[in-house]
């Protein structure tokens, strides 16, 4: 362990602030990286069974001829990432949303006003309540002349006078959800924003290292500068830089949390390692507050980069200890007051009083390149940890890897015993009476060797010895130890495409099961993913939205939704119970009692669809149904009662029916002469039109 350094001597030595806050972060660095030895090791060993190598503690003896690796661990290590990517991105979307509380505070949960009500409802009615004080105020819950609209306010506003609090009871009433509407426009931007940001490929990254090492770690979201083509009328290109909000994968070996730390809301600090060469350094300072002067001094004194222990191995052991490259140390976390302010933090003045604050600083070469307090409100250190199996009583999770470790070590052990005995039993081995031989012959075997006999029996001087082939019992233990590693890590076999299911497993149906079972091995490890990351990850994107981007058309009383969990339902089990759903709803009698427009999106999502593509809301609907009735309504099915058609051998008159005429206006059986009030007038139907653009 590093010797401790007492803040105030790093304070009030004679060196600059500067320089006593590089030393306090490169303390920290030490201290952490002391800590964690242990789980590198571990790591290190998870990797070298991915790669199917043995470690340095693996000695081989004299009569073990076979070094065979049987890398049973890849293999479920793929699994396993394959069955996270698959639950998490199967579908079109990033399983993350935003949602309206279940009763929304700060706007009305629903409000409807109905366009082809009469005239004396379309006027507003007078306020027949009083002032404070003369018995006629507001009851408690009226919103009379106070409905609040949220984002709505705006779209609503020529209408305003013609809203009623709640749902709309009519066929033509036209119902709006103020906090749904915010939540829609909210979820569209940061679904585009992490769209932008290359986050499924992030993601990705994350979830391998979760499966291999036991942890992963997202990166965000943080403000950063990209570049779009863009070519001006001339033909030459002149990009457009634009500042958007990104995520990055942080490898769990770049990432040195407080050692005291379970997680990351117990952190003090965490510190990353970036390995940088000098175009990233100079690229740094484009990026706001990096010291330009302290960058080029940097670059000035040299590369800095060392090779830590465990790099070498996961390098393939590569001779150069030492790259051109630059260690750059960024610190998230809490120091002192006094030191910040020593090594040149404008710190404000609400924030002078306060012991500590909360800073971002880079270290390079000893020497402050960034120093800034935390932007984020509320403050927040922009990384997020999620474990594959999570540990308690450590910050960092169990993998895949770790709980196949002896399961490894046994299946290589006994298929080296069987590759060993398999090629000494497929040999003879030979027994020689030099007596019988000339002497200083060259005693190896091989086809037409030719030994020159001095005296004896002719067959006396060589002696041909097999041994018996037990291989198949090594065999048999190998397939136990698997079977154990199957059990360990909750991936069996067969869900990787390994052979030999027997029983009901040798059917589809019972293929179908058993991979049913093994998917939902996986789901404890989505949740882990819901909570420890996509969650915290989407509450950081609203914060950060609302902060840096507001947009008041997307504020309201929200909350974001991980669905990470919720994917491993969108399945065709699923989907079948909705179709069944919506089968039940076909009955007069149940109909009232079934919320089609969520049971329609539902099936969408079971499906793969963007439900918000394809299903109308319910306005969207009552608009397109008003549409279709203007444009001259839908085909109806013909009457029953005439005679049978001799296609149709039941007698039900069910048989083909010929394309008819269209009635002409007037006739019987055109539906605007025979029913005009249900006809919207030209002046409605353009209203619904414009309602319909707006909606969109």
């Amino acid at each position: 362990m590093a010797e401790e350094i007492p803040l105030e001597e790093l304070m009030f030595e004679p060196k600059n602030g500067s320089e006593a806050l590089a030393d306090y972060v490169m303390k920290k660095f030490v201290d952490v990286e002391d800590s964690r030895r242990d789980e590198e090791e571990r790591w290190l060993n998870a990797y070298r069974q991915y790669r199917g190598l043995y470690g340095p503690e693996t000695q081989f003896t004299d009569t073990e001829k076979s070094q065979v690796f049987i890398k049973v661990t890849k293999t479920k290590v793929l699994a396993a990432y394959g069955q996270m990517t698959d639950v998490l991105f199967a579908g079109q979307r990033f399983p993350l949303g935003v949602e309206s509380t279940r009763i929304p505070e700060g706007t009305e949960e629903a409000v409807n006003f109905d366009p082809k009500a009469p005239e004396q409802m379309l006027k507003k009615a007078p306020n027949v309540y009083g002032f404070p004080g003369d018995g006629k105020e507001l009851p408690p819950g009226a919103t009379q002349d106070s409905l609040e609209l949220g984002a709505l306010q705006d779209k609503l506003q020529p209408v305003e006078s013609m809203l009623k609090e709640g749902y709309g009871k009519t066929p033509t009433a036209q119902t709006f959800h103020p906090a749904r509407e915010a939540a829609k426009r909210m979820e569209k931007k940061i679904l585009d924003q992490l769209e932008e940001s290359s986050a499924s490929r992030h993601l990705r990254g994350t979830a391998f290292e979760m499966a291999l090492f036991g942890t992963g770690i997202i990166k965000g979201p943080f403000a950063l500068e990209k570049e779009y083509a863009n070519w001006n009328d001339e033909g030459d290109y002149d990009p457009l830089i634009k500042t958007v909000p990104r995520v990055e994968n942080v490898s769990i070996w770049n990432f040195y949390p407080d050692s005291d730390g379970k997680n990351m809301d117990e952190c003090e600090y965490v510190i990353q390692r970036h390995r940088m060469s000098a175009s990233d350094l100079r690229a740094l300072k484009k990026r706001p507050y990096f010291r330009e002067e302290e960058i080029e001094a940097c670059i000035e004194s040299g590369t800095n980069y060392t090779r830590k222990w465990w790099e070498t191995d996961l390098e393939d052991y590569r001779n150069s200890y030492d790259i051109d490259r630059y260690e750059v140390l960024e610190f998230w976390g809490n120091i002192d007051n006094a030191l910040a302010e020593q090594a040149g933090l404008d710190v404000p003045q609400e924030l002078k009083d306060m012991d500590t604050l909360q800073v971002n600083c880079w270290v390079c070469h000893n020497k402050i390149i960034r120093l800034v307090i935390n932007p984020f409100t509320p403050k927040r250190i922009p990384y997020f940890a999620a474990p594959y199996e999570l540990n308690p009583y450590s910050f960092f999770g169990v993998g895949l890897a770790e709980n196949m470790s002896d399961t490894q070590s046994l299946m290589n052990g006994f298929m080296r015993m069987a590759v060993d005995n398999a090629v000494l039993s497929g040999n003879l081995v030979f027994e020689i009476d030099e007596t019988n031989l000339v002497p200083g012959q060259d005693l190896s075997v091989y086809p037409g060797k030719v030994f020159r006999r001095q005296g004896g029996a002719p067959g006396q001087a060589l002696f041909g010895t097999k041994y018996p082939n037990v291989s198949s019992e090594n065999m048999m233990m190998f397939d136990k130890a698997r079977q154990i590693a199957d059990d360990a890590t909750g991936i069996p076999s067969y869900s990787h495409g390994q052979t030999g299911v027997q029983g009901t497993g040798r059917t589809a149906a019972g293929i179908s099961m058993l991979m049913g079972a093994a998917q939902l091995s996986i789901k404890s490890v989505v949740k882990n993913i819901d909570d420890y990351l996509l969650q915290p990850l989407g509450e950081a994107f609203y914060a950060f939205n609302m902060q840096f981007d507001f947009d008041p058309e997307a504020k309201g009383d929200l909350e974001v939704k991980a669905r990470g969990t919720e994917s491993l339902m969108k399945n065709e089990v699923r989907s079948q119970r909705l179709m069944q759903l919506l089968q039940i709803s076909g009955n007069p009698n149940l109909a009232a009692f079934v919320k089609l427009p969520v049971v329609l999106r539902e099936l969408a999502q079971a499906m793969d669809l963007d439900a918000e593509k394809f299903i109308n809301d319910e306005r969207e609907a009552l608009i397109q149904a008003e549409i279709i009735k203007a444009a001259g309504g839908a085909q109806q099915p013909p009457q029953a009662g005439g005679p049978p058609s001799p296609m149709d051998p039941s007698g039900g008159g069910g048989g083909n029916i010929g394309v008819g005429m269209a009635p002409q206006p007037g006739e019987q059986g055109f539906s605007a002469a025979n029913n005009p009030a249900e006809q919207p007038s030209g002046d409605e139907a353009q209203a619904l039109m414009a309602m319909l653009k707006g909606g969109q």
